[in-house]
């Protein structure tokens, strides 16, 4: 990133990072689902949201244009922000310096629960995408310890193209081989991670899938002494195949 393309004129390079993040957790009854569905739904309001988005726009360095945000019943939220990478400058009387790189951060809740397995899930999908010098990849330690982050799928794209000072056209402004390089080696050793790279088309997709549980980490109202041994096993069990299906895209475990 320090070392920098001198460009003529605009760049309009598009750069869109997605970030999708599950936290699972025990809930054993019905009664307990509902609740944590609650508690998460309070946890993670709107306007909660909107200041981790706030944190964000501030570390890429835009400006905020707009703000629109919604809850929603029974459960889950909306956030969106306009932002532009200039400030908007006035320039005298009703004259306003127009922004040229307008861009969006957005993101939705999604709580749910398994009808029959006691796990429920929340998931958070986060998109930021930036037009010009803005790269969003700097925010991927924050956006992961903002949240309780098991199972995470993150996708970067470059797109467009701008061009040098002699005409010629370039297609990236910063060099990449893996959205890995962009996260903390603290965070790194906390995950299993695998990469899906397509290189020529500067399209980058990573996986990351907790390491360790810690079992009182995922129980809902419940104490993880007060649970037998055996008990505790099965439910560790439990939660360690719905992360591995949703980490692998697919029914594992439903095909046995």
């Amino acid at each position: 990133m320090d070392n920098k393309i001198k460009l003529y004129g605009f760049n309009n390079l598009t750069k869109s990072l997605s970030f999708n993040i599950y936290d699972i957790s025990y809930a054993k009854t019905r009664q307990e689902q509902h609740d944590y569905i609650a508690y998460i739904d309070d946890q993670y309001n709107s306007d909660r949201l909107k200041n981790i988005l706030f944190k964000l726009t501030d570390m890429v360095g835009a400006t905020v244009l707009n703000v629109s945000l919604q809850d929603y019943e029974p459960q889950g939220a909306s956030v969106t922000f306009l932002i532009s990478e200039e400030s908007m400058i006035p320039a005298g009387g009703d004259n306003v310096v127009a922004h040229l790189d307008k861009s969006h951060i957005t993101v939705h809740t999604y709580p749910e629960y398994h009808p029959d397995n006691s796990v429920a899930t929340f998931r958070v999908d986060i998109d930021v995408a930036t037009c010009g010098k803005i790269t969003p990849l700097s925010t991927l330690d924050f956006l992961i310890g903002s949240f309780d982050s098991d199972i995470i799928t993150m996708d970067y794209r470059v797109r467009g193209f701008t061009r040098d000072v002699k005409g010629k056209k370039v297609f990236t402004d910063h060099k990449i081989s893996s959205i890995q390089d962009y996260i903390a080696d603290e965070t790194l050793k906390k995950y299993d991670m695998i990469d899906i790279n397509m290189y020529q088309a500067n399209i980058f997709h990573t996986k990351a899938l907790i390491k360790e549980i810690d079992l009182q980490n995922y129980l809902f109202n419940a104490d993880v002494y007060e649970i037998p041994p055996q008990e505790r096993l099965r439910i560790s069990n439990v939660l360690r195949r719905e992360m591995i299906e949703i980490f692998s895209g697919i029914n594992v475990y439903d095909q046995e």
